[in-house]
């Protein structure tokens, strides 16, 4: 199934002209270098074929013949390979390997020039290997660099604009050189016909943490994955051009800057639909923002709510099918981490589901919540190596297929409010989506919890938060510019055994309320009331729900107090303005 999305993925590009994917035979390769040469075969200049992105140097990239699969061994690519190889260039100290590694490019050339009937252009690389390193070269200025680096260098020939392996001749000489001699043709499975198998499939790249050079999907190379006496891509007999297609699609969707790709905890993730749509280029944004653009996820998910509003997913492209597939690195191989299916529209209102379950209180100040400092909100010491790997790819699992958020995610966000003492903005959010997906999948389901305070909600939990917040309020009103609160003392207890710090903390706050002007103090003590109202008797011990209850209770009514309340029309009443983010940044 996933080879056969990638194959499809593989021909909707192909057909679209402005797409720029390879055809069989050919591979898309950053060349820093192109070594220009006249048509007699002699050498003219290198040319610094790198563009400057940020503050890098990237090699553009140019299409060029598929490139052979790199072992411990030698094996040259077509009119491309490295300075070692191209030129002979010794960068290493291994003068017989490197001697080894050209010759091995000499004769790929020849073979080349075997199969083009009538081809000066290649005649004319040819003359110029042959010729050996000249001195023209030696005092070209950037061959101290290419001596140093040992880059992928390719040729051109003065006065064109293309490489020599771009050239119509040498391009049906490369497509007649690539056909495959390996014995009978079998039933390809991705296909769904006959064509040659294939033994080695190209490299997958782009894959973070993998290997630079690249790595595979399907792969052999033990007797123990062996079957009926078959080796390497023998035991999986996916076609040559099924091969193909699938690594060149994957490639493509993990390509550098690609919109499709994004991050996931330690997996790569592409995503993408059977038709062009929004979701398939806005879906990286959502989960994974870039750093350098604070307003794309906003963008997105402002994108996001229009579309689905307005019926776009679902009259224009929502039944069409949307995947996403996860990987991860595994030595020389790519592991799949998740794959899922769906369409369009049911992806779009699952991922509109989750953040209208992270929208609290804030989110105008703040911005909509990305999928890293949520889980930022979840390590120990604010720290991105603390995050526990295994919660991204739990949590994103849970959004694409509308489950259970994991529970580990919901009792790290509560811990961290506890050990921390603190509930900020992310956590909140974090903690009010994951009650908000349990109480509604719960049977039956259950009240949710609101974007703002909820004065009528009477869980435990949630009654607690907000007397806390008031008791802490009324304590920093007594005690202008206190530099620690009964928040850095109590939170803890407060919120997993309440019934043995309450008694205490009510009796402290009358000492502060004492200190109050009147009018605040009518305000407090009306406010208190009204809180403790819904409460009881305090419970000895809150369960994990209750103890997120008790965050999102608190943050609720700390926002709302320190929310700008309009100037109250007596003198009792309370008159105070106060900043609207006040401590909760």
């Amino acid at each position: 199934m996933i080879l056969q999305a990638l194959t499809d993925y593989y021909r909707r590009k192909a057909a679209d002209p402005q797409a720029a994917l390879a055809p069989r035979g050919f591979e898309l390769k950053g060349i820093p270098f192109v070594i220009v040469l006249a048509r007699d075969g002699s050498f003219v200049s290198f040319e610094d074929c790198r563009e400057q992105h940020g503050k890098r140097l990237l090699a553009r990239q140019f299409l060029v013949p598929q490139g052979v699969k790199k072992t411990s061994g030698v094996a040259a690519n077509l009119l491309w390979d490295t300075a070692e190889y191209v030129l002979g260039i010794d960068t290493r100290g291994k003068p017989e390997r490197v001697a080894e590694q050209h010759r091995a490019f000499v004769v790929r050339i020849d073979d080349c020039l075997a199969a083009a009937e009538d081809c000066p252009e290649l005649a004319a690389v040819r003359t110029l290997l042959a010729n050996g390193i000249t001195d023209e070269m030696q005092a070209d200025r950037h061959w101290a660099e290419i001596v140093e680096t040992n880059p992928v260098v390719s040729f051109r020939l003065r006065a064109e604009t293309g490489l020599v392996c771009q050239l119509p001749a040498v391009q049906d000489a490369i497509v007649q050189l690539a056909k495959s001699d390996d014995g009978a043709a079998s039933f390809c499975p991705v296909l769904g016909v006959d064509d040659a198998p294939q033994r080695l499939h190209p490299a997958i790249k782009g894959v973070r943490d993998a290997q630079s050079s690249g790595a595979n999907i399907v792969s052999f190379n033990l007797s123990a994955f062996n079957s009926f006496g078959k080796e390497q891509g023998y035991n999986a007999p996916v076609g040559e051009a099924a091969a193909f297609a699938y690594t060149t699609a994957l490639n493509h969707l993990l390509r550098r800057d690609s919109p499709h790709r994004f991050q996931v905890g330690e997996a790569t993730t592409v995503a993408w639909s059977a038709e062009s749509s929004a979701l398939e280029t806005n879906l990286g944004l959502l989960f994974n923002p870039p750093k350098d653009d604070p307003d794309a996820l906003t963008g997105a998910v402002t994108s996001l709510y229009a579309s689905i509003r307005n019926g776009a997913y679902v009259k224009d492209d929502g039944e069409q099918p949307f995947f996403v597939l996860g990987l991860s690195p595994n030595n020389a191989r790519i592991a799949v981490r998740f794959w899922h299916v769906g369409t369009v529209a049911s992806f779009s209102e699952r991922i509109a589901g989750y953040f209208d379950e992270l929208d609290i209180d804030g989110r105008e100040h703040y911005g909509h919540p990305d999928l890293f400092r949520l889980l930022l909100a979840t390590a120990a010491l604010h720290k991105a190596d603390n995050i526990n790997p295994t919660l991204a790819g739990a949590l994103v699992r849970a959004i694409l297929e509308d489950q259970h958020y994991p529970e580990a995610l919901l009792c790290a966000a509560v811990r961290r409010a506890a050990i921390e003492r603190d509930v900020r903005y992310h956590r909140a959010a974090l903690i009010k989506a994951c009650l908000c997906r349990k109480y509604r999948k719960s049977h039956p389901p259950q009240k949710e919890l609101t974007v703002s305070l909820d004065t009528d909600r009477t869980t435990p939990g949630y009654r607690l938060g907000r007397l806390f917040a008031v008791l802490e309020r009324a304590q920093e009103a007594a005690n202008p510019g206190l530099n620690a609160t009964i928040r850095e003392r109590y939170y803890s207890a407060a919120s997993t055994t309440p019934g043995s710090v309450f008694a205490t903390l009510l009796r402290l706050s009358n000492h502060h309320l004492a200190k109050l002007n009147p009018g605040n103090q009518v305000f407090y003590e009306k406010l208190l009331g009204e809180v403790i109202d819904g409460i009881g008797q305090f419970p000895a011990h809150l369960d994990l729900n209750q103890q997120g209850e008790f965050a999102i209770g608190y943050y609720h009514q700390r926002q709302a107090l320190f929310r700008k309340r309009e100037k109250a029309p007596h003198a009792d009443a309370e008159t105070t303005e106060e900043p609207q983010q006040g401590a909760l940044i």
